[in-house]
């Protein structure tokens, strides 16, 4: 496995942002499209709002140890109207694909999750026609709750409730 670890992004990293969210095969289990660049400067806006709210939590940018290379972005983020829950979340650049990152981060975003006294429950939402993501999960203590219609799109919630 390729080691990596995480850092809060910053307004510098939109480019790695839309690296991400531009690439087809990324988006296809999110939005089933690629995030045009007006779209997502709009996107990374909110999401550097958000980066503000709480530092332990937001969305971290997933690098390399061994050379500080952008493998793609993780999310811990605090539900503003439910503070005792927070949502997971990841996404890969395809090159890293089957590598054991998301498996590795998913751990690391739990554990954290765990740490923090206020939080009862993490909950991810994924297409439910990703089983490998549906695998992480549920091999880290998620269970499956509910089948929903997001804006459109297919979702399965999956939550883990913290001790």
């Amino acid at each position: 496995m390729i080691d990596v670890y995480t850092v809060k992004f910053k307004s510098q990293d939109f480019n790695e942002y839309f690296q991400l969210v531009s690439d087809a095969s990324v988006m296809e289990m999110i939005t089933e499209r690629a995030i045009p660049m007006d779209e997502a400067r709009i996107d990374f806006e909110q999401l550097m709002e958000n980066n503000k709210l709480n530092d332990n939590f937001g969305h971290f940018k997933i690098l390399t140890v061994s050379s500080n290379e952008f493998v793609g972005l993780a999310k811990l983020v605090l539900n503003e109207e439910n503070k005792v829950e927070a949502e997971l979340g990841y996404m890969i650049l395809p090159l890293y694909w089957g590598k054991g990152i998301a498996s590795h981060v998913a751990r690391k975003l739990i554990g954290h999750a765990k740490q923090q006294e206020s939080l009862e429950k993490v909950v991810a939402i994924i297409d439910p026609k990703n089983i490998p993501s549906r695998k992480i999960l549920i091999n880290n203590g998620f269970v499956s709750k509910e089948f929903k219609d997001f804006d459109g799109l297919p979702g399965e919630i999956l939550a883990l409730e913290l001790p």
